[in-house]
């Protein structure tokens, strides 16, 4: 399989399905694309909307995950901040790790780093382990 930008969301979406439905979430979809979230989430008489991305480790041993969506048209492209109101969990699907993370994307600013490896200086204050963000929250 090729690593296109789309053939990489939609394994993320495949991943993120399987891992909500082992944690016992009934998973829903949405009949559009044009919806603000990839996918619909229900437990405990609660509905949850769940966006979706795919995002490999950098070279620091962090994923990185910004609140914006890039998309292009015939005059390059643009860039748009995601309207984390909309949205109750990112769901983010890491391929070196095989794993999904999952957070609230109310509960931070412009971005979130999760730290897959240590860090050269061992720092900890301030850093965000991956394996923490397992679960949904």
């Amino acid at each position: 399989m090729t690593h296109h930008t789309k053939n990489k969301g939609d394994l993320g979406v495949l991943k993120a399905k399987l891992d909500l439905f082992l944690q016992g979430y009934l998973v829903l979809v949405p009949e559009t694309e044009h919806a603000p979230f990839d996918l619909v989430i229900y437990k405990d008489g609660k509905f949850k909307t769940v966006q979706v991305k795919y995002r490999a480790v950098n070279k620091r041993g962090v994923i990185e995950i910004p609140f914006r969506n890039s998309y292009s048209t015939a005059k390059g492209v643009n860039t748009k901040k995601v309207n984390k109101a909309l949205v109750s969990i990112y769901a983010v699907y890491c391929p070196q790790t095989d794993s999904c993370y999952y957070f609230n994307p109310l509960e931070y600013g412009e971005s979130i780093a999760l730290r897959v490896n240590a860090s050269v200086n061992h720092q900890q204050k301030g850093t965000h382990l991956a394996d923490d963000f397992k679960k949904v929250p």
